[in-house]
């Protein structure tokens, strides 16, 4: 799964710290924290018919991820919105489109990782793309990666932070292998998610999906869990080995960017019948009703 080129986003206008400028002309300094150290956190919103899916949940995010690497300012939600606003206006766009927020600690006065150096406020990246999902809707195929997801001793999945470098790591090693994306392990060899999104399965009619203890505390995924409480579709969160994937009946994967995909090869093992399962067919039906009449207005 290879993303391309859309010749809509050749012109872009990005944001960067209330500042709009053509993507060819844009850049930070050198000495922001996101260059030094990757001391930055990040969402992924998606815009439907001028409205954003849930944005207030991805800000409340954004926010506690920097409250837990002890910014010492984070804009508020409204200072926030306004310059998504600002870039999707500048941009002319209303749907189809993928919005980036990055807030880093903002700009050193000399080189170095002490957050005491970080003096001038944080710095907002805001990147809107013309980008509909990015995966196959015909079904992706995983390899499993010897990467594994820290533990929260090590690096709290709860940050939602820059440091990508394990998630890099293990889409190498799918790109190698020809998969789409690379399942990941948490350290005790039960499933965390892929490089890139949350991961369930449906075996005998249940959904089950991995507890937030290596893998962040997805947006899209938490929709998942209350359209299949809302609409009587036995779920669970527990852990998961890769034998209960392997003989799984069905599988998906869920996130901003792709919504939800199934999958249908994993560690070359064929999901179910190798198709889109009924169960994730259901729900992804549901999540696009859900889409399509709520969000908050941003054009």
């Amino acid at each position: 799964m290879l993303q391309k080129f859309d010749p809509r986003n050749r012109d872009l206008i990005v944001n960067i710290n209330g500042r709009l400028v053509h993507r060819d002309e844009a850049g930070i300094s050198p000495f922001d924290s996101v260059v030094q150290g990757g001391d930055a956190v990040w969402e992924g919103l998606r815009l439907y018919q001028g409205r954003i899916f849930r944005m207030r949940e991805h800000l409340d995010r954004l926010r506690s991820s920097a409250l837990a690497l002890a910014f010492a300012q984070i804009p508020s939600h409204d200072e926030i919105i306004e310059q998504i606003r600002r870039t999707l206006a500048a941009n002319h766009m209303r749907d189809g489109v993928h919005v980036r927020l990055t807030l880093t600690r903002g700009v050193k006065i000399t080189s170095g990782m002490d957050p005491r150096l970080n003096q001038s406020g944080p710095t907002l990246i805001v990147i809107a793309e013309f980008k509909p999902p990015v995966y196959d809707r015909s079904g992706i195929k995983l390899i499993t990666s010897s990467v594994r997801r820290p533990p929260p001793d090590v690096l709290d999945p709860k940050i939602h932070h820059n440091n990508l470098l394990t998630s890099i790591l293990a889409k190498i090693e799918a790109n190698v292998a020809g998969a789409d994306d690379a399942l990941m392990l948490d350290y005790r060899g039960f499933i965390a998610e892929t490089n890139a999104t949350h991961v369930f399965l449906v075996s005998r009619g249940q959904v089950l999906t991995s507890r937030t203890v290596a893998c962040p505390e997805g947006i899209t995924r938490t929709v998942v869990l209350e359209l299949c409480r809302q609409h009587s579709v036995p779920c669970e969160e527990r852990d998961l080995s890769l034998t209960e994937l392997y003989r799984a009946d069905e599988c998906f994967c869920s996130g901003t960017m792709g919504e939800l995909t199934p999958v249908t090869s994993v560690d070359g093992r064929v999901i179910g019948d190798g198709q889109p399962g009924a169960t994730t067919k259901k729900l992804c039906e549901l999540f696009r009703e859900l889409t399509e009449r709520e969000g908050e207005p941003v054009v």
